[in-house]
């Protein structure tokens, strides 16, 4: 047991400053198992939550992160080794399911909580729109970061509380289910197919999902590629989708000798029927709207972007959305790694570019907190992504990929923050005779100031 979150700093305050939702505390959640029965053209979810717990303080009483249109039913505990657990009441308000006990539960205790609950799951609203759970016109998606999770299962949402996940998910035929994880099988039984899927890995809950569409499944995966890749595509976009994600098998070839293994057993692409405006991330999978499928081969860019996120954002998570330049920073650099590498494009090209387009927009994103309203602005991604090549300059190729495979190894299916990125620097810094003061001097250059910095160029 313990009585610290996953990160190595403090927990600020009782409430995400990033998504004005307070914190869950007192205890974490190791694992959720979900059964779910989507019907899906009156987009109707009824499910049953299992979560496993312990807890670091003594608990009268614990809050989880639900949706209001979603109503809870039942809920009920179970303890371990014979401690005997009872809820007394729960209730709904402000987003947040609130659960009383009958006794007090004594600090580190293993129990289990089972949440039945219905409603028509929606998108939440929030400072970035609507995210979560999403109806389409043939079917429904999930895009939950950052704290859309809670519009169809409860949940500790906050992104350094990882657990691992089994979903049961009971749709109508003919639609196909796509959810994180391994498929553990499918079984018909009349109009319904139910799918079990189960994450080998432990998994933020803004990057846990189900696609529900018509799809047919592809196998992209070619000989000697480091793991299966799949695609769930819809019938008539299977020819333009050849075109467009024809590099997607070469694209995990070359992010797995720059980055180290691929950190899942298996790479999924979903293409649904509507058009997305941005793709969307999960762990093991991303989603793609029809327009990225249009046989055009324009959207080479994003590919590379959402693969990389499986490194950057998904086996190394967020300890706080503070850092989201740790995610989109190394994701928009590895867009560049991959055009140097496909292309005969070097990094610096791209990285000047997207610097003089920098240069003429307003200076007033601070990457290492850039605040709510700018958490998703371009600038925070192109900035993070020039830091990055900025901290290649200054070590060198040979110091730069060392120190990049050693920090993604040390953080894998964990959470990350920017000392354990400074940590790694400084490491090759000694080792490859580069002086530590020049580096802590462009760690506060680009990250800690507004201004922009001199564009970087290879250390003389």
């Amino acid at each position: 047991m313990t009585s610290n979150r996953l990160r190595s700093t403090p927990v600020p305050g009782t409430r995400d400053v990033y998504t004005g939702v307070d914190f869950n505390l007192g205890f974490h959640v190791r694992s959720y198992e979900l059964d779910l029965e989507y019907r899906v053209s009156p987009n109707h979810l009824r499910g049953t939550a299992v979560l496993r717990l312990d807890n670091y303080e003594p608990l009268n009483q614990l809050t989880l992160d639900l949706a209001e249109t979603l109503r809870v039913h039942r809920v009920t505990a179970a303890g371990t080794a014979g401690h005997h657990i009872k809820v007394s009441r729960f209730r709904q308000s402000g987003g947040k399911l609130r659960i009383s006990f009958a006794q007090q539960v004594p600090v580190d205790q293993e129990f289990s909580l089972t949440i039945r609950y219905s409603g028509v799951p929606r998108p939440l609203r929030t400072a970035w729109g609507e995210i979560g759970w999403e109806e389409l016109d043939n079917g429904s998606l999930v895009a939950s970061q950052p704290c859309g999770a809670p519009s169809w299962f409860p949940c500790d949402d906050t992104p350094d509380e990882k657990a691992y996940y089994d979903f049961q998910v009971s749709a109508d035929n003919p639609y196909t289910v796509v959810a994180n994880g391994e498929l553990m099988g499918k079984k018909v039984s009349g109009s319904r197919t139910n799918w079990h899927y189960r994450t080998e890995h432990p998994m933020s809950t803004y990057l846990a999902t189900v696609q529900v569409g018509e799809y047919d499944t592809l196998t992209l995966t070619a000989p000697g590629a480091p793991v299966p890749v799949l695609a769930y595509v819809p019938p008539e976009l299977k020819n333009s989708f050849q075109v467009d994600f024809a590099d997607q098998v070469k694209m995990l070839e070359v992010f797995t000798e720059l980055f180290g293994p691929y950190p899942f057993e298996h790479y999924s692409v979903v293409i649904t029927e509507d058009e997305l405006e941005i793709p969307l991330e999960a762990q093991g999978l991303s989603i793609f709207g029809a327009n990225h499928a249009s046989g055009e081969n324009n959207w080479t860019r994003l590919i590379a972007h959402e693969l990389s996120h499986q490194w950057f954002g998904n086996s190394l998570g967020l300890a706080q959305w503070n850092d989201i330049w740790l995610n989109e920073g190394f994701a928009c650099y590895a867009e560049w790694l991959w055009d140097e590498k496909a292309n005969g494009i070097p990094a610096a090209t791209s990285a000047r570019r997207h610097y003089r387009g920098l240069f003429f927009k307003p200076r007033t994103i601070l990457l290492a907190d850039p605040g709510t309203r700018l958490m998703f602005d371009d600038r925070v991604y192109k900035r993070g992504a020039i830091a990055v090549h900025a901290i290649r300059c200054l070590l060198g190729d040979e110091a730069f990929f060392t120190m990049v495979r050693r920090y993604v190894a040390a953080g894998r299916h964990s959470v990350v923050e920017p000392l354990d990125l400074q940590r790694e620097v400084h490491r090759v810094c000694r080792e490859f005779g580069v002086p530590e003061p020049e580096f802590e001097q462009l760690w506060h250059d680009w990250l800690d100031d507004k201004s922009l910095p001199a564009f970087p160029e290879p250390r003389a």
